[in-house]
């Protein structure tokens, strides 16, 4: 019983944060959401913000526990930004990225709840780095990217996208498309000869490397 109150708690503040935003979120909201009593979200998460940074956690490894499999899947650079747009309407519409958005509003007040914030995020670069690493190394710019870096790179880029379409569709949607083009030109280098690949390696190595 205990476990499934505490799931109810976890849920609930997830659907208190889109329901009600970051700033009316209390447990009073949260418990109400979950259909138990309020002291139950001390009793087991001590907190607000401790049940807010668990909820975090856990409304990540969920969403990433339903994505992995496609990710696996994922063989070109193109296919998983492609697998990014879809995520990303189907995380719009099931409310996740709203819920994203009011953690990161909420970390700027509530420092507890920036690294459980950002705790979530590595969750989900994790996944992209190993993505990364099987989709470039066959490409030209395998050994010359860094797939950690590049990880935490398209990462930012997806939730900048996600929190800008909020005020500006259409320029989510153009900066999506730039993300794109860069997916066609690993594609056009993986289509050139060994011979222009040595060519284009070398002189990668050579252009100043942060």
């Amino acid at each position: 019983m205990s476990e499934a109150t505490k799931t109810k708690l976890l849920e609930g503040a997830l659907r208190a944060l889109v329901e009600q935003g970051i700033a009316k979120t209390s447990a009073r909201t949260i418990a109400a959401t979950a259909g138990v009593n309020q002291a139950l979200v001390f009793y087991h998460f001590g907190s607000v913000d401790e049940l807010l940074s668990a909820a975090c956690r856990h409304g990540t490894e969920q969403r990433i526990a339903l994505y992995r499999e496609r990710l696996e899947e994922v063989g070109t650079l193109a296919e998983l930004l492609a697998f990014g747009r879809e995520m990303h309407e189907e995380e719009k519409a099931a409310g996740h990225v709203a819920v994203l958005g009011q953690l990161l509003a909420g970390a700027q007040t509530h420092p507890r709840l920036a690294p459980a914030t950002a705790a979530g995020l590595d969750l989900w670069i994790a996944e992209l780095e190993k993505v990364l690493r099987r989709v470039l190394s066959p490409t030209p710019l395998g050994e010359l990217t860094d797939p950690a870096g590049l990880a935490r790179a398209v990462a930012a880029a997806f939730v900048g996208i996600e929190l800008y379409e909020g005020v500006d569709a259409e320029g989510a949607t153009t900066a999506l498309a730039a993300l794109e083009q860069l997916a066609v030109l690993t594609s056009a280098l993986e289509d050139l000869g060994p011979v222009t690949q040595r060519a284009v390696r070398h002189a990668l190595r050579k252009a100043p490397r942060a």
